[in-house]
């Protein structure tokens, strides 16, 4: 039972940011996309399968480690800045319409996604195999930021 518990609690923290946040999808319609930019209703549709692979992730650990009692304290830190700095994404990015910031961020949870995944390997390796999409949409998204960032970086709207 405590599992899925886990698991849902995980899923509802890392969907917040959607609550919060709303995606102004004025705007970044508004904005220069590089061509291999993905439709926008494909972001919604990954982060929904990543989140939930998290949440498998996390409650996989939670299991594997006596209620998280025997996980490292380098995993929890990661995964602390990890979450904030996902959550803090789509803020940056559709509330203060910083794109430089918004790819610093993505930048960062790219790497603490990669930690993520080392920091969990041993405890599981499935855990671990389950955030691997998380660190490549991740690493997709910090390229795709960056990208949007140089495209527009001129506007005057852009920092």
């Amino acid at each position: 039972m405590m599992f899925i518990t886990v698991f849902i609690l995980a899923y509802a923290l890392f969907s917040l940011s959607a609550v919060l946040f709303p995606t102004d999808i004025n705007y970044y319609t508004s904005l220069n996309k590089p061509a291999w930019s993905p439709p926008p209703k494909l972001f919604g549709i990954v982060w929904s399968i990543i989140y939930a692979l998290i949440s498998l992730s996390i409650a996989i650990l939670y299991t594997k480690t006596n209620g998280f009692q025997d996980a490292s304290l380098a995993y929890f830190v990661t995964l602390l800045i990890n979450y904030i700095a996902n959550q803090a994404f789509t803020f940056i990015e559709f509330n203060l319409k910083n794109l430089r910031l918004a790819f610093l961020d993505t930048v960062v949870v790219a790497f603490t996604s990669f930690l993520l995944i080392y920091f969990t390997l041993p405890y599981s390796k499935l855990a671990a195999w389950l955030l691997v999409p998380y660190l490549l949409w991740s690493c997709f998204a910090a390229l795709l930021a960056w990208s949007i960032y140089q495209l527009n970086k001129d506007v005057n709207r852009v920092y």
